[in-house]
């Protein structure tokens, strides 16, 4: 992955409206209006929310017929998952540093 399409998908992930969009998009496709319809903004405003999206590359707008229903792309979000998995080891090893120091306190209190 590209630091350029990381960057985008951490930037689109940063706001909650975003967020919730893309939740809503997880449930299936769905209309500007629809995904409109629980936000108190208008639909120019989610529009532009879905245009960082489209850019991260989080989500397509398809046509049928009359609709234009935007789906949810996740493969950038796998990838941005995996960059985040390189950084498991190491909280796994504070973690593990932290139950030692722990034991060795509980120890001492115990003593």
């Amino acid at each position: 992955m590209t630091a350029d399409v990381l960057d985008a998908t951490f930037a689109a992930l940063a706001d909650p409206t975003r967020r919730a969009i893309l939740a809503r998009l997880a449930a299936g496709e769905a209309t500007v209006t629809e995904l409109a319809a629980p936000f108190r903004m208008s639909q120019p405003a989610i529009s532009k929310h879905l245009k960082v999206l489209e850019r991260a590359g989080l989500v397509t707008r398809g046509r049928d017929a009359q609709r234009r229903p935007c789906r949810l792309e996740a493969r950038p979000l796998k990838e941005a998952v995996e960059w985040l998995e390189g950084y498991r080891d190491y909280w796994e090893e504070s973690y593990q540093r932290l139950d030692g120091l722990l034991r060795e306190l509980q120890g001492e209190a115990e003593a």
